[in-house]
């Protein structure tokens, strides 16, 4: 199985939401076939990752027990370890399906709440020794946008991702295998995405990997008046930029774009 090492060059993780109501309908896939080959097809085109999620967390989204959310998942990933050694991630934040996702082949939780959500999920990285992703939220997806309040949003999204690093060493976790997330878009607005997206050096500094997702994304809408089908120019600036701002992973829907983006901004960057 690959093993995920960063030095040589942005690494692209591609989406797939086996759900009916992700913000982002392009990233849909209910059907367990489809969502294999459509993976597959991600890793032909470049990707290094694939991240499989089986809950949407957009605000408004249809909230689904744990049992449902491993049952979309689990079955995705076990047909894509049959078929490859692609690299898989979990986007959950619950530990009831992180263990069994992990069990099936997964070597990532990509986790929104940072460890906030379940005090049980840090176990399952520990003994795994798989790596996570630690995200910055405020709230929940519900009602996170009402908690988009800040003096200084980099230092202060700076001084919580430090929470959820904590959180994650005083578990057991290994400092190796954590991921850093800014979490554009969860409790931010427009102007603090832009400012998250200028200052990332900041968070870098921390000296973990940054994972940036900010494809197709609102704030993209709010400054060209495009709908998410229609953004895919606009996530390839935003990309481009992030890499150049230390970015080591950017998350899209779109990963032959990606590759190509990474492909020159790392150029550009090592020149």
């Amino acid at each position: 199985m690959r093993t995920l090492s960063f030095g040589g060059g942005t690494l692209i993780m591609g989406v797939i939401n086996v759900t009916p109501d992700s913000f982002y309908r392009g990233s849909r896939v209910q059907q367990r076939e489809a969502a294999v080959e459509r993976a597959l097809d991600f890793e032909k085109a470049g990707a290094d990752v694939i991240d499989i999620g089986g809950l949407s967390t957009r605000p408004g989204a249809e909230e689904i027990d744990s049992d449902e959310e491993t049952e979309r998942v689990c079955p995705v990933i076990e047909e894509i370890r049959k078929r490859s050694d692609v690299l898989i991630s979990i986007d959950t934040y619950r530990s009831e399906v992180a263990g069994p996702a992990v069990a099936c082949g997964a070597r990532i939780v990509n986790d929104i709440s940072g460890l906030r959500y379940d005090e049980r999920l840090p176990d399952v990285v520990r003994s795994a020794d798989v790596h996570i992703v630690l995200m910055h939220i405020r709230g929940r997806p519900a009602n996170m946008q009402s908690r988009a309040k800040y003096k200084d949003v980099v230092a202060e999204i700076s001084d919580e991702l430090d929470f959820s690093i904590r959180t994650a060493l005083e578990a057991g976790i290994n400092p190796e295998r954590i991921i850093l997330d800014p979490g554009i878009g969860f409790a931010k607005n427009a102007e603090h995405n832009l400012a998250l997206i200028k200052y990332l050096p900041r968070i870098k500094k921390k000296g973990y990997p940054v994972l940036i997702g900010l494809s197709r994304k609102s704030f993209l809408g709010v400054y060209t008046g495009l709908e998410p089908e229609d953004r895919l120019i606009p996530t390839v600036a935003a990309n481009a930029i992030s890499i150049f701002q230390g970015a080591d992973i950017i998350r899209v829907h779109d990963v032959e774009e990606a590759k190509y983006t990474a492909a020159i901004a790392d150029a550009i960057k090592n020149a």
